[in-house]
């Protein structure tokens, strides 16, 4: 395989982490970029030759492929089982992938920029689900890949300027719905007052922790058990979180990192079962993912056996 060559096969894993934060899975994110090299590798040598920017037209490729899965994805979710979550990653999974640098997007707001580790965070991608596919593409794109507008504006059809507005409207759905944009010390801190609560057993003692207006959300996938409908309120949520620690006395806790700072990784007879991820605002936890669906803890389960 030559050089250039070589600088192609080499994006793969850029290409991946964009298409994570364009879809929201591993499995999906795998599925974009395995058929934006199909499509590489079905150009003639004279296309690939002729082609000045291979990583660029790889990302180019890969964007439109992820516009596509969204638009579709929103059909498929319709007919998902209970809730659905992003996929949890952990915090340096694709660390060494990313030639991005997001501190040097030209911004109106310091305060809108957008963290690399916070690109991967449940939080983050919870607001990404509540965008339109077109809104999404920009964001992503734009404030985290850095790409330009008129290039964008290639990839979604429109002009720079509607893009420029697309990607404004997503930025004031980050700023109004994102429930982590705290101090990475204040999360964790945070997240360590709840798992001593949880481990307590006291509902007292955990209704401390929760805000009020908390609401928990779990993703089975229709694989495993977990609660159809969002858990609404402090006392119903408490409840609910005893119980389960209750039916399950032999679950095993470990703390590990994501993108959203600190989360909670559970063990049930050495096989990782749950991914728990916190949202935090003044102090207090405001949202409880739980990520459940076993085809989206494949990462953990793989990572965790071949370090044992």
């Amino acid at each position: 395989m030559d050089d250039d060559q070589d600088d192609v096969f080499g994006e793969r894993r850029r290409l991946t982490s964009l298409a994570y934060r364009m879809t929201g899975t591993l499995a999906d994110a795998e599925d974009v970029v395995q058929e934006t090299y199909v499509r590489w590798y079905r150009l003639t040598d004279a296309e690939r030759s002729g082609t000045l920017n291979p990583p660029g037209w790889l990302t180019t490729v890969a964007s439109r492929i992820s516009l596509d899965l969204l638009t579709s994805a929103r059909r498929r979710r319709e007919q998902y089982v209970g809730q659905w979550l992003p996929e949890p990653v952990p915090l340096d999974l694709f660390v060494g992938g990313e030639r991005i640098a997001p501190a040097s997007v030209a911004l109106d707001d310091p305060l809108e920029r957008v963290a690399l580790d916070e690109s991967v965070s449940t939080a983050l991608l919870v607001v990404l689900e509540s965008m339109t596919p077109a809104e999404r593409v920009a964001f992503v794109l734009h404030d985290i890949f850095e790409v330009p507008f008129p290039e964008i504006a290639e990839i979604l059809g429109r002009s720079a300027a509607a893009v420029r507005q697309l990607a404004t409207s997503a930025r004031r759905h980050v700023r109004e719905n994102r429930t982590s944009a705290v101090p990475r010390a204040e999360h964790d801190r945070v997240v360590r007052a709840f798992q001593h609560a949880s481990r307590s057993g006291g509902i007292e003692q955990l209704l401390r922790v929760l805000a009020p207006d908390v609401e928990l959300h779990s993703d089975g996938g229709g694989v495993v058990r977990a609660a159809l409908n969002v858990v609404s309120g402090a006392d119903r949520v408490a409840r609910f979180l005893l119980g389960i620690a209750a039916k399950r006395p032999d679950m095993q806790l470990e703390e590990i990192e994501t993108g959203d700072g600190i989360a909670l990784l559970f063990r049930e007879y050495g096989e990782v079962v749950s991914v728990v991820n916190l949202g935090v605002t003044d102090g207090a936890v405001t949202r409880v993912w739980i990520m459940m669906n076993p085809h989206k803890l494949s990462h953990w389960r793989t990572d965790i056996a071949a370090s044992q």
